[in-house]
Order: C-alpha cells, then sequence, then structure tokens
C-alpha cells in the first residue's frame, strides 16, 4: 500500500505553511480527514494497520484515540480489531475523559492517532488513561511524520519525540518532513502566514 499516493489521489497531501497542533510549523501537511472521508479508506488503512499489530502479538482490551484527530482512525482500527473505543478531549486544556468512558483497573489499552509528530496528544492520552488506572501497551497511526521511532517500518527517534521508548509504536508509513520553531521558520522569515489546518480551507 502506498500511504503517500492515497493521500495525493485525495487531495490530502498538503503543501503550503501550517501550524501544527505540537505547535512546529511546517510546509507539508497531511489531510487524513479527506482520506478517512470515505469509509472504505479508513476500512482498508486501519485493517492493514490492525495486522501489523497482530503481527506483533499485541494484545490489548480497548482503543483511545486523542480528540478531535485521531477519532475515525482509532474507531475504524477498534472495529478492525474487534475491541471497545473510547476518546479523550481537552477541556480547558486538559486533557479528560468524558461521556461517560470509563477505563477499568489494568485494562490494556492501545492508543491510536491519525498522524503522529512528536507524539505529545498520545503521551498526553496515556497518561490520563494510566492515571485511572489503565495500562498502555503501545501507540499506533496511519502515518509517523519522522519524529517518533516506528517499531514495524525500524526509524529511529528524534531528540523531540515524546513517546517512550520502552513501548511499540506502529503506522503505515513514515514521512521525513522537514519541521521548523516558529522563530526559525524559513517561511515566517519569507513573510508567509503559517495556517492551522481546518481553517480557510484547510
Amino acid at each position: 500500500m502506498n500511504i503517500e499516493e492515497l493521500y495525493k489521489s485525495c487531495d490530502a497531501f498538503l503543501q503550503g505553511h501550517f501550524l501544527l497542533s505540537s505547535g512546529k510549523h511546517s510546509a507539508f501537511y497531511l489531510q487524513s480527514a479527506k482520506v478517512l472521508e470515505n469509509p472504505k479508506n479508513a476500512e482498508l488503512l486501519c485493517k492493514n494497520l490492525a495486522d501489523i499489530i497482530k503481527s506483533y502479538g499485541l494484545e490489548v482490551d480497548k482503543i483511545c484515540s486523542p480528540a478531535l484527530g485521531g477519532i475515525l482512525a482509532g474507531y475504524e482500527l477498534a472495529r478492525a480489531l474487534d475491541k471497545p473505543f473510547i476518546f479523550t478531549e481537552r477541556v480547558n486544556s486538559v486533557m479528560s475523559l468524558r461521556r461517560g468512558f470509563e477505563v477499568k483497573k489494568s485494562e490494556r489499552f492501545l492508543i491510536c492517532e491519525d498522524i503522529i509528530t512528536t507524539g505529545g496528544s498520545a503521551l498526553e492520552s496515556a497518561k490520563l488513561i494510566e492515571s485511572l488506572g489503565g495500562v498502555v501497551l503501545g501507540f499506533a497511526a496511519l502515518a509517523n511524520r519522522g519524529f517518533c521511532a516506528v517499531t514495524n517500518l525500524n526509524t529511529k527517534a528524534r531528540d523531540n519525540a515524546k513517546l517512550p521508548s520502552t513501548l511499540p509504536c506502529f503506522a503505515l508509513a513514515n514521512f521525513d518532513f522537514e519541521l521548523y520553531e516558529k522563530e526559525l521558520c524559513p517561511l515566517c522569515k519569507s513573510g508567509s502566514e503559517a495556517i492551522k489546518p481546518g481553517s480557510r480551507g484547510n
């Protein structure tokens, strides 16, 4: 499966000047919502991701995703693995569990994102699950932006990767995009204004 070609065919491989949820800037953005707009794409991608996870023998009880971006991928992955699904969401900037979702003591979780950059949101969800008595066994995403180590792709973590090196992370593809801090961003220095994906038609 060529993930890059699939994103491009769905007009989801964007070029411009973007402000990512991590706070970093990039000239490229993967708009997973455009890919997952087609349920057949969602099913195919997450079935492939589920097969990778199964091949590593990871046994989990439930899938959890941080809202909003990870919800579609997490739900489809849960369906492919035949497991329940919950999601976390920020309330006053604090990652929280709402809507009647529960975490049982020692319940085993996989945290799923659509795209992982530094892994900050996924890690926030993992810490919340663990604070409620759950056990996080690993992470998964449709694609990795080149920062976090991916177990099945044998990629190495960069210095600012936030996911723990002791837990596996699975992804279908790795995109090694250059990311910039705002004050070091050459796109900003050229006078371009970063836009947050989801706004202005992006």
